[in-house]
Order: structure tokens, then sequence, then C-alpha cells
């Protein structure tokens, strides 16, 4: 089957092009074609063990510039393989999954109450910019790196800025390129300066271990790509103001799990938070190039072809969910309400596979417990919903409620 170019087709459709894509053609793997190139997109959780093996898809090379330039930066561990990728891994893997995730979580449940008086003296606020910011706070005290309290806002808003542009031409695109060479730029200079001796950065924090940390070659990173990878703690975590908002969302249209989550059972709590993760759309798919020619599902990928794992389509794969487009929290619970166990290769929003090892995202620990406590504290929120629109465009990357969920919260006396 010839592969047809589908470019158009994507910017049109979003989150939707895959699935729509495989539905039309009652095939689980198509052949498709991005900006000129060769594609074979995949699903499922075997296609995920076929893609997360470097002997049949790898990463280095195949993520498109304008993504670089954006949301990951250049020289960052995403665009790595081999052993290059894997003591950069084992940096993320140390600050991200072996401890401090505590100390964060408690950071921003203070940030977030410290927000919510000053949202009760305000006619009214947007949930996804406000609570942006409350990360911004609790990510950058979290990591040791400075950050001023009059540019907290600035910096919030160009960590949303990368993200929002990664995927979208035009105006958002430059914005985005512009915000990640500002902040760059300054974060370079904060590690020069702690190389230097001239900042102290406090032993054991994010700004020291990056700024300490030497690649496969036994080399420090230079200054702009240790500035890419703080970039890639912070940003990531400031990222979770999506999924707040979709809480959001998901509280107003589904108001009967309000008390539940309200109540702060950690358990609901984690189930909430992979819901959320799972039910609304974040990355749409991710992309590695054939090292050689290889087969999947009858299907062959010439050498150098792009490899394309449905992420929102494997979230809502009816094989995999039963009933994907239901919002329901205790599908992740077992009989007597715990968190059940779930698999490495069954809910992807950012990736799949071993987060150690492979190129699984190793802040998803960060990102569930952060969003399960702050999801939380939204439920106990005592605020009016006015009037908005809460509509959520597919063909939009990332895509957010268009309100960014507007709220007038009262104040708690």
């Amino acid at each position: 089957m010839p592969f047809r170019e589908d470019a158009l087709r994507f910017a049109t459709q979003g989150y939707a092009w895959l699935p729509d894509r495989r539905r039309a053609l009652q095939r689980r793997t198509v052949h498709t074609r991005l900006g000129g190139m060769q594609a074979l997109g995949l699903v499922g959780a075997d296609a995920a063990r076929f893609f997360y093996d470097e002997r049949h898809v790898q990463r280095s090379g195949a993520i498109p510039e304008p993504v670089v330039a954006t949301l990951f930066g250049k020289g960052a561990v995403h665009s790595l393989d081999g052993e290059a990728h894997r003591v950069r891994k084992a940096m993320f893997v140390q600050l991200l999954m072996d401890g401090g995730t505590a100390e964060l979580v408690e950071r921003a449940r203070i940030a977030w109450d410290d927000a919510v008086k000053a949202w009760s003296r305000q006619r009214e606020i947007v949930l996804f910019e406000e609570s942006a910011k409350v990360l911004t706070r609790a990510v950058t005290g979290w990591a040791g790196v400075p950050l001023p309290e009059d540019d907290v806002e600035g910096f919030s808003r160009d960590l949303q800025t990368l993200v929002d542009g990664f995927a979208t031409a035009g105006p958002a695109h430059w914005r985005a390129r512009r915000a990640r060479g500002r902040r760059e730029a300054a974060l370079s200079s904060v590690v020069e300066l702690v190389r230097a001796g001239s900042l102290t950065a406090r032993p054991g924090l994010v700004l020291e271990i990056v700024a300490a940390h030497r690649d496969s070659q036994g080399e420090l990173l230079d200054p702009r790509v240790a500035a890419v990878e703080l970039l890639n703690v912070i940003r990531p975590t400031v990222a979770i103001s999506w999924f707040l908002a979709f809480s959001g969302h998901a509280l107003i249209r589904w108001p009967e799990h309000r008390s539940r989550l309200a109540a702060g059972d950690p358990a609901f709590a984690e189930a909430w938070a992979h819901e959320v993760r799972r039910f609304y759309p974040f990355a749409p798919f991710v992309g590695g190039k054939a090292p050689r020619e290889v087969e999947w599902d009858g299907e062959r990928v010439p050498e150098g072809a792009m490899v394309l794992l449905d992420l929102y389509g494997q979230n809502h794969d009816p094989a995999v969910w039963g009933d994907p487009y239901v919002f329901r929290p205790g599908r992740f619970l077992t009989d007597d309400g715990a968190v059940r166990e779930i698999g490495a290769y069954e809910l992807v929003p950012q990736g799949a596979g071993d987060p150690r090892t492979g190129h699984r995202c190793p802040g998803e620990q960060i990102t569930v417990a952060v969003l399960a406590a702050l999801a939380v504290r939204l439920a106990q929120l005592d605020a009016e919903i006015p009037e908005q629109d809460l509509s959520i465009p597919l063909h939009r990357i990332p895509a957010k409620p268009r309100s960014g969920v507007v709220l007038r919260v009262h104040g708690s006396d």
C-alpha cells in the first residue's frame, strides 16, 4: 500500500488523526507520510514494546527541529540514544524518581494554599494560568533555581509558551522559540555562576546536580545544554497546569466525583490523576526512526522511515479500556479501594516502557503525585463556575479547555 501525505489531515484533525485513519482502514497499523517522510502509525501494548526497543526504533535525529527548538531544547536527553542516553537519563532518574517527590508535593500544596488567599480577593481567576504560577513557585524552589518574586509570572508564562507552541505554526511557535532563548540564556548564566563558585547551589538539589553532571565522555555539560536540562525538569512540572485545567473541567462535567476527591483519600486521588491523564488529550503520539529495515504487524518499515506510536489512540482504545470515552477514575482501583497495578505499556500519556532505562518520562511519578495532591485541593475549593466556553478543540496541540476554566473563588472566613 502506498504511503499518502497526511500533514494537512494531521494539522486539521490533531489528536483524532491517527485513530480516524485506523478506523477508516479498519487496521491497527497504518501507512502514512508526514512532511514527505514515510511513516508507520502503531497502537497497542505490543506495538509500544516494539517501539521502545532500540533495535527497531531510535529517537536520535527523529524529533523534528521545531519540536527540539521549543519543547525539548537542543542537546536534550530526548534526542540521545545508546550510552549517551543511558548516562544522561541516569541523572534524571536520580532527580525525579529516587527521592525528593514528597518535598515537591508539599511545596506545591503550600504554594496553592497561599494562592487561594489571593484568588478570593479577585473577581475571577483562570485556573490554567494560576495553577501554572503555583507550580512555577513550587518547582523552582524545590530545584534550587533562584527566581525573584517579580519574575514568577513571566517565567510561568514562558514555560507555558514552550509547551503551547511546539506543535503550532505561526506566532505561537515563534513566541515559544523566543521564550526558550530567553530562559536558556538566563539559566546557562546561573550554571556558570555555580561552577565558578559565585552562586551557592545546595547539595542534592536539581541545580547542583545538573551543573556538576558529566556526560558519557566524562565532560561537564555545555552551560547551554545544562540550561536545557534544567528546563526539562522545570517545564514538565509546570505543564501539570494542563492536567489541573482538565481536572477542573472534569469536576464541572462530572460533579458526582467531587466529594470523594475532596475527602482526600490518597488512592482515589491517584486514580483521579491517572484517569485525567488517560481521558484528556496531552501528547498525540511519539516518533522515532527505523535504524534498519524492520517489520511490524505484517508491514515493512524501510530503513530511515518514521515510526509513530499513537499515545492518544491507545489511551482511548476499546481493546485496552473497554469504555474509553467514559470518565471513570474507579477503573484504576481494585475492589478493596487500592490503586491497581498499571502495566508499563498500558497507560501511555507520557510514553511507555521503563522510565529508568528507556525513553519514558522519568518525571511521570512526579506528575501523578503533584496532580493528585492539587486535584484534592481543587475539589475542596469553594468556587462558582461562571458561564464560559469549556469546549476542548482536538485539532489544537496541546489541547486545553478554551476558557482555561474560569472560577470565582470565595474566601474561607
